[in-house]
């Protein structure tokens, strides 16, 4: 391994450091003091010279073997960021220009006893400046990221993570460096570069069988023969294979039938069952004599992206069947955890799955503006059971198709589908992010006459490139051209729709900052949402650590310049207005609090209403559209302290919006929502049996604890898998039975209980905007807080009804049981499950409750 210490200096040698590898440019200067946290204040722009530098890492090598025993000998980067030359004793190796390729050097006749090698880098920036001059062929939009974002230009340019350039949640860090792994290989006979296991099902046999498949780089000038023996000794399988290996590229496919006594436990989504996986050994031994141990983890699932008629309704079903059973899918949009790479450990990875587990969710959509996420990602969503929908890195641009760009991404593509496909955890590949809707949608103003070139390029990049490569390395999961997309209706149309929004198809991407978001109908009843969300801005604690006391307030030019959506700050405030009264406070720091929260309270509130419609949309057809099968919202966590759409902040603090992601995916869940006057609720269920259960109905009146009236509807049956209307009646009457009650002065909750305690969350329903409710009165809210092994109780006590209120713990890592909520008992209970060590005394003084009416 060459992993450790290296040299770095910049272009001109005025700065010359030492630096960790796997790593990059920016934490070597932070690691040594030589930059403050880049992600403080106004740094991303101070710092952008950082980028706009051409660095040199090198280092001097010991080999730890004889050279001349060895008939192959490589120099491996699974990644280098992303422009460089490569040298060995003064030897150009090779050129690399993609981050997302893994590149091996033959150094058998260049490696001695002490070496020194160099990776001389060219700033990503300037390289896509001059991608973009050299190419003469028609211009290929867009130029730049809007001023709003400070970013750079010709990202669509460079194979490298798009939003490294900026985006509108995150800062701009063209970083270099070799962010990966990076090792010498040396081997006589043959070497084992790539091994993949992809389980399929035979439905006419009853049986499974897993193709094994593994990639050699063959060094002897003849065939070599061996055996290959694979082991799985929980299914009782094990069966051998004579094969021989050609020189050269040589790859070996092997069908192995597992056991038909064995019971094969299948792999299923969070909440859908466990994630049984059975360990592997794979033993090569070959004739020259050297012999290779693989040991994986090998799952089994069927993945099925279900395109048909739908009766009753024009177009076509969007959903996922995972083992032969229709699944919803409940989660979000994943972006890069860190603008720097090295900094996300498999810690990070681990809390925010684990958060994403926590909060009911079974999928992730890996975004095209980002990364192929590092194995361990993988692997967590494997063994909990997050399904993964993938995209290709390409995002919200048009990309060149030269012979070098295509071939560069050929190279790429065929590593990472390699690399990956053997994870159950992916269920899909998706071409890219929003390319489809930016053409049919003419985003870049391109002239009609001019179209057909923009639509040529990409067709030969996503269809012929892209989908040829994943359909020939990976037949076991579906492929998608773009998201969004209308699926089989666009390839139908050329690859290209008219409306790639069209809800009768596909998945849709929905964003609508102007209207009101506690009105379902504004939102499509699509067949899959993909991406929809609401900003917010992160906890005062999370802001604190990268601002100083001048910045505290919502128009700073510091929380101007952390809002990198146009108009967001605004929009925000614009929402907040129409159910809640803005923050007036004399105090500014106290006004920038109550702000924070309001702008959580609205995410969380609009985000709640949007996914429950989609929810209990999935089993009706309404003038042809519904059968809502997916609800990904956008997006699950933050790469920098910023105002974002996300529900997780930067570090993992959950937002309110995650509080509430955990009730409205859960697997039991009534909904409310309101029709020409009539209350409607619903009881949808992801659970596998129906169940028979009581619907309790509470109203309460915001002046008074007692409630006003209660109903409870016995031997309500909710279908499995399906949501189902379950209560109707119109709110006057509703009102009128409980007597004192009108829309403004009274508030509905409910939930579902079963005899065996089965029961849901408590939801609620406000009949009016709450700037308008009548009889709240401020509580006092108290807490006391007590220790039992290794989490924390806190009880809560309130004198008066109290909506969203709000623990927080400052910048203590861990979560809540429950947060945000409406509470309408004087006493409750919430856990607090801390992600480090911490005592009873720091809970305490870092606690700070806060409900609706203490903001002023």
């Amino acid at each position: 391994s060459l992993r450790g210490s290296w040299r770095l200096r910049s272009g001109n040698g005025s700065v010359s450091l030492r630096a960790e590898v796997p790593g990059c440019v920016h934490t070597a200067l932070l690691c040594r003091g030589l930059i403050q946290d880049p992600y403080y204040r106004f740094n991303d722009v101070m710092y952008r010279w950082i980028s706009l530098d051409n660095w040199t890492y090198s280092r001097m090598f010991k080999t730890p073997f004889d050279v001349r025993k060895w008939q192959k000998v490589n120099l491996v980067f699974e990644g280098v960021d992303t422009v460089a030359q490569i040298l060995l004793n003064n030897v150009t190796l090779g050129r690399t220009d993609n981050m997302f390729n893994r590149y091996s050097f033959d150094i058998t006749r260049v490696i001695q006893e002490v070496n020194f090698v160099e990776v001389r880098f060219l700033s990503a920036v300037s390289y896509a400046a001059e991608q973009s001059r050299c190419h003469k062929a028609h211009s290929i939009p867009p130029a730049c990221p809007p001023p709003v974002q400070k970013g750079e230009c010709h990202v669509n340019f460079i194979r490298k993570e798009q939003c490294s350039f900026s985006w509108d949640w995150g800062p701009s860090f063209p970083t270099q460096g070799i962010w990966k792994d990076v090792r010498i290989e040396a081997y006589n006979y043959y070497h084992l570069i790539y091994f993949s296991i992809t389980p399929f099902f035979a439905k006419s046999a009853q049986q499974w069988y897993l193709e094994v498949e593994s990639i050699f780089d063959v060094v002897s000038s003849k065939p070599i023969a061996g055996l290959v023996t694979v082991n799985i000794p929980k299914l009782q399988t094990q069966q051998t294979f004579s094969v021989k290996l050609q020189p050269g590229e040589g790859s070996i496919v092997l069908l192995v039938n597992i056991n038909k006594s064995a019971a094969v436990e299948a792999w299923w989504p969070n909440g859908h069952g466990k994630q049984t996986g059975y360990n592997m050994t794979t033993t090569f031994r070959m004739e020259a004599g050297c012999q290779i141990e693989k040991f994986s983890k090998v799952y089994f699932r069927t993945v099925e992206l279900v395109q048909e008629p739908i009766p009753g309704s024009p177009g076509l079903s969007f959903y996922f069947r995972i083992n032969g059973r229709p699944i919803f899918i409940k989660g979000s949009n994943w972006i890069p955890a860190d603008s720097f790479q090295d900094r996300v450990t498999y810690d990070t990875l681990r809390l925010l799955l684990k958060s994403a587990a926590d909060a009911n969710m079974n999928a992730l959509r890996v975004w095209g503006g980002g990364v192929y996420e590092q194995d361990e990602f993988y692997d967590i969503c494997d063994e909990i059971g997050i399904m993964i929908w993938q995209d290709f890195m390409f995002a919200c641009a048009l990309y060149p198709t030269n012979q070098n760009y295509l071939e560069s991404v050929r190279a790429e593509v065929s590593h990472q589908v390699r690399r990956l496909k053997s994870h159950p955890s992916i269920i899909l590949w998706s071409g890219n992010n929003e390319n489809e809707a930016a053409i049919a949608s003419n985003w870049f103003s391109i002239p009609y006459p001019d179209i057909g070139v923009y639509i040529k390029d990409y067709v030969t990049l996503y269809v012929k490139n892209i989908r040829e490569i994943v359909l020939s390395e990976d037949k076991s999961r579906p492929f998608v051209a773009s998201s969004p997309t209308n699926g089989l209706e666009s390839v139908k149309e050329g690859w290209l729709s008219r409306d790639p929004y069209d809800t009768h198809y596909g998945d849709t991407h929905f964003y609508d900052y102007n209207s009101d978001c506690w009105n379902w109908t504004v939102y499509p009843k699509t067949r899959f949402a993909s991406e929809y969300g609401f900003q917010s801005w992160p906890s005062f604690s999370t802001i604190e650590k990268v601002s100083s006391p001048e910045d505290w307030s919502y128009t700073s030019n510091f929380s101007l310049h952390r809002q990198h959506h146009e108009g967001g700050n605004f929009q925000m405030l614009q929402e907040i207005g129409r159910h809640f009264t803005l923050p007036q406070s004399p105090d500014p720091v106290k006004q920038f609090k109550d702000m924070i929260y309001l702008t959580q309270v609205m995410q969380a509130q609009c985000i709640k209403t949007e996914t429950e419609f989609y929810r209990f949309s999935q089993s009706e057809i309404i003038n042809g559209e519904g059968h809502t099968m997916g609800a990904l919202y956008w997006q699950l966590n933050d790469i920098w302290q910023a105002p974002s759409w996300a529900s997780l902040e930067y570090g993992g603090k959950w937002k309110l919006l995650h509080y509430f992601a955990q009730n409205f995916f859960a697997p039991l869940l009534p909904v409310a929502y309101e029709d020409k006057g009539m209350l409607h609720i619903y009881g949808v269920s992801d659970l596998h049996e129906d169940h028979k259960l009581t619907l309790r109905v509470v109203v309460h009146a915001w002046s008074s604890l007692e409630p006003v009236c209660t109903l409870a509807k016995e031997g309500v049956t909710v279908k499995a898998q399906s949501a189902v209307p379950i209560y109707k009646e119109s709110i006057s009457d509703l009102l009128e039975r409980c007597r004192n009650c009108t829309r403004k002065s009274c508030v509905i909750t409910f939930c579902l209980v079963g005899e065996d305690g089965l029961r849901s969350p408590i939801n609620h329903y406000f009949l009016s905007s709450l700037k308008d409710a009548v009889g709240l009165e401020k509580s006092q809210l108290s807490a006391s807080v007590s220790q039992q092994d290794d989490i924390y109780i806190f009880v809560l006590h309130t004198t008066a009804i109290a909506p969203f209120v709000t623990l927080d713990v400052g910048s203590i890592k861990g979560r809540f049981s429950d947060n945000g909520f409406l509470m309408t008992d004087k006493k409750k209970m919430v856990v607090f499950y801390p992600w480090e060590p911490t005592s009873v005394e720091e809970l305490e003084s870092s606690l700070i409750l806060t409900s609706l009416l203490d903001v002023v």
